[in-house]
């Protein structure tokens, strides 16, 4: 009898889902999130460029360790672009996803 009232709470769902509009504050809450993405899109932009920097001067004076730590940050710099751009892809995809686990 303790196995089967395991499984059967294992198998209770507690009817949670996110819902539009249930707390005061979240049109502020998206404009925080917004703007902390807008300033991190530009941070971005300026490591891009600090990063090219970086790896033409490396290229240039013959330094390969600047010019290797030039390409990693450009590479970085990349890498966070893409996940800041395809965050919402990122989050709805999974949340969409977990809605599928039964």
């Amino acid at each position: 009898m303790i196995l089967a009232d395991a499984v059967r709470q294992l198998a209770y769902d507690p009817g949670i889902a996110p819902a539009e509009g249930g707390l005061p504050g979240l049109s502020v809450l998206k404009t925080v999130v917004n703007s902390i993405n807008l300033f991190a899109v530009i941070a971005v932009v300026g490591a891009m460029c600090v990063s090219g920097l970086v790896w033409a001067w490396g290229h240039h004076s013959g330094s390969h360790g600047a010019e290797a730590k030039g390409k990693q940050g450009a590479m970085t710099a990349a890498g966070c672009a893409l996940l800041l751009g395809a965050a919402n892809g990122i989050v709805a995809f999974f949340s969409t996803m977990g809605t599928q686990v039964h």
